[in-house]
């Protein structure tokens, strides 16, 4: 990785340095939980690299809410909940879900008593026929690919606490939005927002995703590492859709299986790695914390940001 003046580059065996004990750890079935399709993390990676994350989002949190009350007290206002928000970003298929479902499970477990949620931006996509109207269907994952008024104005309706929000579900299933199905933010005290998307700065936007961050990761790993990721759980994603004819996969399942692949291939080298390249790489220097992996989705650096 270069560009590090900004980054402490932290090595893993000074990382799980940090861990601190006091919370009860994961049991295997805990992170089957959190783990996306294909990845790999062990418990050991929960213990060396995501307890002390957690613990430094717990530093991060503490100066919030203090700075939240300082705010209020200098406004002689009374102190509103104002949830505290995660982001994370990176390539598609580097393991993002599985970061974000692992924190929100450890950011349970350290806070019984709050609320900790977790949301994609998948949802804001524009649904495939508005796409196709649009004659953006090939560009999908772009930034223009996603209602990025929509995003913002329900970051915005979270951040001030305006009650329950509706958050847009999408199906990788189906590859699209499902139509009238929602997830219910609720006022949470932290929501963890994940997506290719986050840490992007739209030309047309006044406002960021971004500007609504209180914490932020970015997931991140050489280009070649994350295509053999892809085309790994592009595999796993065949042999689990020939069973259903509505699955989105399911032509490619029951078709010719290396034809299939070079489809995946080409998708990623047309489409999924000029987006990496051009507009989700950039945004990784304005990350709070960048987890870098190497084979078999092991961090093995941390680089925190020094200011």
């Amino acid at each position: 990785m270069q560009n590090e003046m900004n980054y402490y580059k932290i090595e893993r065996h000074e990382w799980k340095k940090f861990y601190r004990n006091g919370m009860a750890p994961l049991s295997q079935a805990d992170l089957d939980q959190a783990k996306s399709l294909n990845d790999r993390i062990s418990l050991a990676d929960v213990k060396e690299i995501y307890m002390p994350l957690r613990h430094l989002i717990h530093v991060y949190y503490n100066q919030y809410q203090s700075q939240q009350q300082d705010r209020a007290d200098f406004l002689r206002l009374r102190s509103h909940k104002a949830p505290f928000i995660v982001g994370i970003a990176g390539s598609v298929a580097v393991g993002k879900s599985t970061t974000a479902r692992l924190l929100e499970i450890l950011l349970t477990r350290a806070y019984p008593t709050k609320k900790i949620q977790n949301i994609t931006t998948d949802g804001f996509l524009y649904s495939n026929a508005e796409l196709k109207r649009r004659g953006l269907l090939a560009r999908k994952g772009f930034p223009e690919s996603y209602n990025m008024k929509r995003l913002i104005a329900f970051m915005n309706a979270i951040k001030n606490n305006l009650g329950p929000v509706k958050a847009p579900k999408y199906s990788h299933q189906s590859y699209d939005i499902i139509a009238n199905k929602y997830d219910l933010i609720d006022s949470p005290d932290i929501l963890i927002v994940e997506g290719i998307n986050v840490l992007q700065l739209p030309s047309n936007q006044q406002i960021y995703v971004s500007d609504f961050f209180d914490f932020s990761i970015y997931v991140d790993a050489d280009p070649v590492l994350i295509e053999q990721w892809y085309l790994d759980r592009f595999k796993v994603l065949l042999d689990t859709a020939f069973t259903d004819p509505t699955n989105y996969y399911y032509p490619y399942a029951i078709g010719d299986r290396k034809a299939a692949i070079n489809m995946a291939k080409n998708v990623w080298m047309t489409n999924d790695l000029p987006n990496l390249r051009d507009y989700i790489l950039p945004t990784r220097s304005r990350a709070d914390v960048i987890l870098h992996k190497t084979n078999n989705h092991r961090i093995n650096e941390i680089y925190l940001r020094k200011f």
